[in-house]
């Protein structure tokens, strides 16, 4: 596949140089951990112009208020591009000033502890700067502050280790009133202590937060809010949610009497593996509304009312990354697999937030192994945006390298351990190659090729010119019994050098790009001679059945070529030992073998219960109960049936070039809409007897290789006879090229092939 593309991006991340007038400040202490402390500054200002950006910086979140009208709900990444670094918003405040005084809040949520996503620093702050005309509005001591009183020590069980954030507690009896107004009196808070200007430490360089401000919904009703009850009794009431999300719950109620303890969780916050976050409010006496700020994710939100305290309403806010859902789609002739790909997609949305993760309950973490699984998703799910996130990820995990040259995930954060199969799979053709062919992003391979062969170099061979297994700090390929590492290992380790030599290629290195592609060719040979025999792959360590793993991923490596292919398929209808995070490799095998009927007979079976289920997202594993019900490695399904199912490819980088080559297998119909980033992609394909037909829109600056698959046609291309928009372009195994657009793209790899251009195409082959 090819590797030029025209398709630009934004330059590639880089930390502010410019410099600062805004100070850090925060309270003359440096924490303590979980604290909230609200600032606000009144400023006078004359004809503010339309438009003000603002420079904002939390350790660890904030949320801002300008003349009393909400601007940012939880603003601020967690803290860690590299190690020493954090982040900084660019808002536009110009639509919330006034002409005169205008009144700036914020209130900031210090973590104070790291997690396996966010770097502690181990003092909070906040830094605002924005020019309005002639006057600086900045961060410093003439500022005032007050800790936030009502957000109280942890009673409740604390989120488990691997989670920055704490339970949010609040007393309604220590509420500051509406301390965001305009007209609140602040004389008798204290002044800010000013912490230096950025780049200052422990905060270091500031990089932009680089992806949008969350998808905000507003207070939104739950499914069964007209059966909600009036008034608490002590037992819990289960506020259902159209689906999994992420929300900040909310509620109005009035209380006779102050003190009246109010819990807030989900059906999810005691995840398999470790506590997750949860909330806790005391009433005051009287009416009063309260929203929970630390987002918590489940099908439905559960409260705990005590007998006496009135319901006056219930409701929940939705927050998540900026990306639409809408903008992709997959139907075919099959409910059960329609199910699958929109429970993936569900999933694969609450997975992404600061960053990618593998759950949003347990972990909230960068692994790299479920990343790349992930970034595949998105191109098939979620419109174009999503692509800064992989932006976001991929800077985060080359800013971590360590000095030895290793790589490793989750990152930022406590976690230190590397897990060098699932390093390699980001690197290689499955990750950072896959991410350019799918977006065109160059500044991604420009900055990641140096991280990319700086690892590879810790990679070392051995006499027969396989790669020797490196345990790393995780010795971790998958889970489940029956893994064969030396399979996995080389396989990977091809995928890596593929990717590298692909992307050597990409910036001129000729060098780099032979020596990788001479590793291969000795690799290759020696993996076929030491671990083939002739029906499967084993290495001489390995007892018992098979690994499914091994035989999948060295299809989609390319390691085993069609002679292999029928005793692999032999050993994958009686073997399934693997995860399901393995699984999408094991099933993308079935379509690069050309047998989609396999590859969806096995995809029925092995994800069946998860289709059955009445749960809206996948699981972590195959037993429900085996680990977090919201994993997105296990979404592969997505990616697969609009990739090979309904066909949708790119054949150079960023779509400049595409396939639409379907692999229908025993469906009739497929659909997709694919929002590639030369714009949406739609392909519908039909199947009946003795008639195939592949309805395509390409969108501009694309050429795309339109096919039809010549199973569906018993003679070969002899006996085909296809139209073009209602034109002959083809006839008894002739091109005829009768119709403008259409070229011949010829006979290959099972299908007959046409290229066209832009525009909406409709191919009709029929049986002569």
């Amino acid at each position: 596949m090819g590797g030029n593309s025209d398709t630009t991006k934004p330059p590639w991340p880089a930390p502010l140089t410019q410099a600062f007038t805004g100070q850090w400040i925060w309270q003359a202490a440096s924490g303590p951990a979980n604290t909230w402390i609200a600032f606000r500054k009144t400023v006078s200002l004359s004809s503010p112009p339309a438009s003000v950006k603002a420079l904002i910086a939390a350790d660890s979140k904030y949320w801002l208020w300008i003349n009393g009208r909400a601007v940012v709900f939880e603003g601020a990444l967690k803290r860690g591009p590299n190690p020493s670094d954090s982040y900084v918003d660019e808002v536009e405040i110009g639509p919330y000033l006034v002409n005169g005084s205008n009144t700036i809040a914020a209130l900031v949520w210090f973590f104070g502890r790291s997690g396996f996503s966010s770097k502690d620093s181990g003092k909070g702050g906040f830094m605002f700067q924005a020019a309005v005309g002639g006057t600086n509005i900045v961060t410093d001591d003439t500022w005032k502050m007050k800790v936030h009183g009502g957000y109280g020590p942890q009673t409740l069980s604390a989120p488990n280790y691997r989670l920055a954030e704490w339970n949010v507690e609040y007393d309604g009896r220590m509420d500051l009133g509406d301390w965001t107004a305009s007209t609140f009196a602040d004389a008798s808070w204290a002044s800010a202590t000013a912490k230096g200007a950025p780049p200052a430490a422990p905060w270091g360089a500031l990089w932009p937060r680089g992806i949008p401000q969350w998808k905000n919904s507003g207070i939104r009703d739950y499914t069964n809010q007209s059966s909600l009850p009036a008034t608490g009794s002590g037992g819990v009431i289960r506020a259902v949610l159209p689906y999994n999300a992420q929300v900040t719950p909310y509620l109005h109620v009035s209380a006779s009497t102050a003190g009246a303890v109010i819990l807030m969780q989900t059906d999810r916050t005691n995840e398999k593996g470790g506590a997750s976050v949860r909330a806790r409010y005391v009433t005051r006496a009287g009416d009063q509304e309260y929203e929970s700020l630390g987002w918590i994710t489940g099908n439905e939100v559960q409260y705990t009312i005590p007998a006496g305290v009135q319901i006056v309403k219930l409701g929940y806010r939705e927050t998540g990354y900026d990306t639409d859902l809408t903008a992709a789609a997959f139907t075919g002739s099959d409910s059960a697999l329609n199910t699958l790909w929109t429970k993936a997609q569900r999933t694969l949305y609450l997975n992404m937030r600061d960053n990618y993760s593998d759950c949003p309950t347990r972990e909230r973490a960068l692994w790299w192994g479920d990343v790349v699984i992930e970034m595949e998703q998105t191109f098939y799910g979620l419109d174009r945006r999503s692509d800064l996130l992989s932006r976001n990820a991929i800077n985060t995990l080359i800013g971590w390298q360590r000095s030895n040259k290793t790589l490793y995930a989750p990152v930022p954060g406590n976690y230190n351990e590397e897990l060098p199969v699932q390093m390699l799979a980001t690197i290689g053709m499955a990750g950072f190659w896959n991410y350019y062919m799918q977006s065109g992003d160059k500044p991604a391979i420009v900055a990641a090729y140096p991280r990319i062969k700086d690892y590879l170099s810790v990679w070392k061979l051995d006499a027969n010119g396989l790669v020797v297994h490196r345990a790393g700090d995780w010795d971790w390929e998958d889970w489940g019994d029956g893994i064969d590492a030396p399979l996995l290992d080389n396989a990977w380790y091809y995928m890596a050098l593929d990717g590298a030599a692909h992307m050597a290629d990409v910036l001129g290195n000729t060098t780099d790009a032979a020596a990788y592609r001479s590793t291969m060719a000795t690799l290759k040979p020696a993996f076929v001679k030491q671990f083939w025999n002739g029906t499967r792959l084993a290495s001489s360590g390995h007892s018992g059945a098979p690994d499914d793993r091994g035989h999948g991923l060295a299809v989609v490596a390319g390691l085993l070529g069609t002679a292999e292919w029928p005793a692999v398929k032999a050993v994958l209808a009686s073997n399934t030992a693997a995860s399901p995070y393995m699984e999408k490799y094991i099933l993308e095998s079935y379509f690069r073998m050309g047998d989609p009927q396999g590859g969806l007979t096995r995809m029925r079976s092995r994800y069946g219960a998860m289709i059955r289920s009445t749960t809206n997202t996948l699981w972590e594993l195959w037993d429900q109960n085996g680990g977090t019900q919201n994993h997105a490695w296990t979404g592969g399904p997505l990616t697969l049936m609009s990739q090979y199912v309904a066909g949708v490819a790119p054949t150079s980088a960023g779509y400049a070039t595409f396939q639409v080559l379907p692999l229908l297998g025993d469906l009739t119909r497929a659909s997709a809409t694919v929002p590639s980033i030369k714009g949406p992609i739609k392909a519908d394909v039909t199947r009946a007897t003795g008639m195939f037909t592949v309805m395509v829109t390409a969108p501009g600056g694309t050429v795309a290789t339109i096919g039809i698959p010549l199973t569906a046609f018993a003679g070969g291309p002899s006996t085909i006879h296809v139209t073009a928009n209602g034109t002959a372009v083809f006839d008894g195994g002739t091109f005829a090229g009768a119709a403008p657009g259409v070229s011949d793209g010829g006979n290959s790899g099972g299908f007959l092939k046409f290229n066209v251009t832009p525009g909406s195409w409709t191919f009709v082959a029929t049986a002569k």
